[in-house]
């Protein structure tokens, strides 16, 4: 894992400045880089694979709770609501680790050519010690950032190696059921797509079933039983962490935020904001700014 760390360490650093969430050329991967333990981050987490190289963190599910550190992968294997908070960091040591969302295609193509996993535990979020071989495709994509003009040549093929190693591991059904042409995974991840592009504006539940190919009431239960949510909290979710990204990062007026996001009324929007985040937009602005200035 030395080399694995060295090679995110220098990526983030010449990406990242002291603090930041660097973007790759490759698709999907992403380099984490904090300097300093974090504030509580709310998010509709997509299926990926995050492998930790330095420091920790904690995410929280509903009632559940997974903390993981370097030589630790978290994988998540659904469109679920997740608080994320960077536990160990510091300017010397700072927290560093890769993501790689998954791939709905490359599930379906590997499907057909390996043999079927062992069922397992369906909940959507796992933590275990990294693969070997996961660890060492991870070091080969990060060395193929080094050479830019090979990256569109051999991107999809480290990608695709990726995706196997994760279906050959111990979590294999979880991540199998992603690429089922018409498994309930597929079908719900159509409507979440939905939901993802135009959750400003209203979408009833009977045009998200329509996407899924479900009855109504086949979808709302299904629905619920992959994301933990009801169609309608995941689109609330989704508003207000939206919301909240726009007074933080670009200093929208809470009421200019609310009616970005699809809202109709300021208090209504504030007393869910305050039921999600803990505090009401302006107090919890306060608090994320004296947060960011102490991290700086």
């Amino acid at each position: 894992m030395n080399a694995l760390l060295d090679a995110v360490r220098r990526y983030a650093e010449a990406h990242a400045g002291t603090h930041g969430l660097p973007q790759t050329p490759i698709p999907g991967l992403m380099i984490m880089h904090a300097t300093a333990p974090s504030g509580l981050v709310h998010m509709i987490s997509r299926p990926h694979v995050c492998l930790v190289v330095q420091g920790s963190k904690r995410v929280t599910t509903g009632a559940r709770s997974f903390v993981f550190s370097a030589g630790d992968s978290l994988l998540i294997t659904a469109d679920v609501p997740i608080v994320s908070q960077v536990t160990r960091a510091s300017p010397a040591a700072p927290y560093l680790a890769l993501a790689l969302e998954l791939d709905h295609a490359v599930i379906a193509g590997l499907v057909a050519e390996i043999a079927a996993a062992p069922a397992d535990d369906p909940a959507p979020i796992r933590v275990d010690p990294t693969d070997a071989e996961v660890a060492d495709v991870a070091l080969r994509l990060m060395r193929l950032l080094d050479r830019p003009a090979a990256v569109p040549v051999l991107q999809a093929q480290l990608v695709r190696e990726m995706h196997y190693w994760l279906l050959s591991g111990k979590h294999g059904a979880a991540i199998r059921r992603l690429g089922g042409p018409d498994s309930h995974a597929q079908r719900i991840a159509r409507a979440v797509a939905v939901l993802r592009a135009e959750f400003a504006h209203p979408l009833p539940v009977e045009r998200l079933a329509a996407v899924a190919g479900m009855s109504a009431s086949s979808f709302h239960q299904h629905f619920r039983a992959m994301t933990s949510l009801s169609p309608l909290q995941f689109q609330k979710q989704l508003r207000l962490i939206e919301a909240r990204r726009l007074m933080l990062a670009e200093g929208a007026s809470a009421s200019s935020a609310a009616f970005t996001v699809g809202y109709e009324s300021v208090p209504q929007f504030t007393r869910e904001y305050g039921r999600m985040f803990g505090q009401p937009p302006v107090r919890d602005m306060k608090a994320g700014r004296s947060l960011a200035d102490a991290a700086a």
